[in-house]
């Protein structure tokens, strides 16, 4: 191992987290490594505090009733495994692990710490599409209102050759025009309803119809100044940049 890769590893010694072979190595990497031994001094410092901030005092009853039990405890022998006898862990093997618990503990707050903030900015992202949504219907809700305020709007109202009925509304004031449909059958999937503006025969895409809603309302895309009529047909999912069917309808304005 490089004296660059153990560079990396004061992290993981921190928190006694590397293999012995590797612990070694850093261990004597330590003996003429300032900057590294500072490193260390500071995450451990660091997962100190971590494991104070999420530790808890433990009532006074808890050690009482531990130690009045002990007596009729009856001691585990040796577990056989394979073959083979496990033997408890000797006083010095458990003290390093009483050593390294607070620095599990703040490897695990800092686990949870990670985990609170993913969730806590995926709950924020989730907040802000809600917010996004609800601006996007209050603005529909406005532009539709306005469009039929306007007394100098033109109303057609058509029957679809393939069934339902569209009212289209146009607002030369407001440059806007908007589409209220019902009783549409539903398309197979993979087609949808698309909208378009006519002027003189030529056809230009003006928005999609939600899929798989018989009924409800749009505002076409663009404005309809310049153009005579508002046409409706089925195309592929996704629509079309020109019409691919016959329109169902097509309304004058």
């Amino acid at each position: 191992m490089t004296s660059a890769d153990l560079h990396t590893l004061t992290g993981a010694y921190a928190l006694d987290a590397l293999p012995e072979e590797q612990e070694r190595a850093f261990h004597a990497h330590l003996n003429h490594c300032r900057s590294c031994t500072t490193e260390v001094r500071e995450f451990r410092e660091t997962a100190a505090r971590l494991a104070l901030a999420a530790a808890e005092i433990p009532p006074r009853s808890l050690h009482t009733g531990v130690m009045a039990a002990l007596p009729a405890v009856r001691q585990l022998p040796p577990r056989v495994t394979g073959g083979r006898t496990v033997l408890p862990m000797s006083r010095r093997h458990i003290r390093r692990w009483q050593q390294r618990l607070p620095h599990l503990a703040a490897a695990a707050c800092l686990a949870a710490c990670g985990i609170l903030g993913t969730w806590a900015l995926h709950t924020q992202h989730a907040a802000d599409e809600q917010r996004a949504r609800a601006a996007r219907a209050e603005q529909h809700a406005a532009t539709l209102a306005a469009v039929l305020a306007d007394p100098n709007s033109v109303t057609r109202t058509a029957t679809l050759s393939g069934g339902g009925t569209a009212t289209v509304v146009a607002s030369s004031r407001q440059g806007e025009a908007a589409v209220f449909y019902s009783g549409l059958p539903v398309l197979p999937d993979g087609r949808v309803y698309q909208l378009w503006y006519g002027k003189n025969g030529t056809m230009r895409p003006a928005g999609l119809l939600t899929p798989q809603r018989a009924t409800g309302s749009a505002l076409l895309t663009g404005s309809p100044q310049g153009a005579d009529a508002v046409g409706i047909t089925t195309e592929p999912h996704g629509g079309s940049t020109s019409p691919t069917t016959t329109p169902l309808a097509l309304l004058s304005l």
